[in-house]
């Protein structure tokens, strides 16, 4: 079985992600709502909180993990590999390929103040945004807009607009979804910059877990997808259906 987790339901875009390249393979996911959103704690609680995801996952039978979640992966990956007994796959957002899709030069990473804030990301930006301009923008609302599972309407256009408007009118044309909360806002991000490329990671992802999944002997199932929640189920379950785009079974994870 594969485990993921994140801060609450952005993760289902890699859940989704990781279904279209490996569909035989059992899915574990696990939303730490109890503790969502990750983006303003400090790196020690969201460590702490990886930890104990990760380690559920295992408990549960994971034979590979996934760290569905930039600001988790920015806090804790290197502490995950070093503690548990299985891979980890983390994820960072797609500098690289933006700057390579960019024809204005000037690319923007929309994600949250935790990943924008972590040295992995500083590292990754010296690495590879020489020669761009490379703006990063905050959006804690549009997580909220996920998490709410508020994913249309005039609301949540109006969010999406703030953040990337002004970037689309100072010539960005590449933006980065730097928050796996993003992906199921992308339609509408698309609607305020329908000629910018939008660079999301999720599908690179995947294919790094399918790689670590065959090179490691994790190999296909039933098919099943479970999913639960450090938060309350009942509360949790609809929200999740709208994101998910049907309703899943959601049990209580206590960790």
């Amino acid at each position: 079985m594969i485990g993921l987790f994140d801060s609450g339901l952005g993760g289902l875009s890699v859940v989704r992600a990781v279904r279209a390249v490996l569909p035989r393979h059992d899915l574990c996911y696990l939303a730490d709502t109890a503790f969502c959103p990750y983006g303003p704690l400090p790196a020690a609680t969201v460590r702490a909180r990886a930890l104990a995801c990760a380690g559920w996952l295992v408990e549960q039978g994971a034979g590979l993990v996934v760290v569905a979640c930039n600001t988790a992966t920015s806090a804790a990956l290197e502490q995950l590999r070093a503690t548990l007994p299985v891979p980890v796959v983390g994820m960072e957002p797609g500098i690289k390929p933006a700057v390579a899709a960019t024809r204005s030069g000037r690319v923007a990473v929309l994600a949250t103040s935790g990943t924008l804030g972590g040295a992995r990301f500083a590292r990754l930006a010296e690495r590879f945004a020489t020669g761009v301009e490379l703006q990063t923008v905050a959006c804690p609302a549009m997580v909220e807009l996920v998490e709410a599972g508020e994913l249309a309407g005039p609301r949540a256009e109006a969010v999406v607009a703030a953040y990337v408007a002004p970037l689309i009118a100072e010539g960005v044309d590449t933006l980065v979804l730097g928050c796996t909360h993003f992906p199921p806002l992308r339609p509408l991000i698309a609607a305020v910059a329908p000629a910018a490329t939008i660079i999301d990671t999720g599908p690179a992802v995947a294919a790094q877990t399918a790689r670590v999944a065959r090179a490691t002997g994790v190999g296909p199932g039933a098919a099943r997808l479970r999913c639960a929640t450090t938060g309350d189920p009942a509360m949790v379950a609809p929200t999740l259906a709208r994101v998910w785009g049907t309703a899943l079974p959601l049990e209580h994870a206590a960790c």
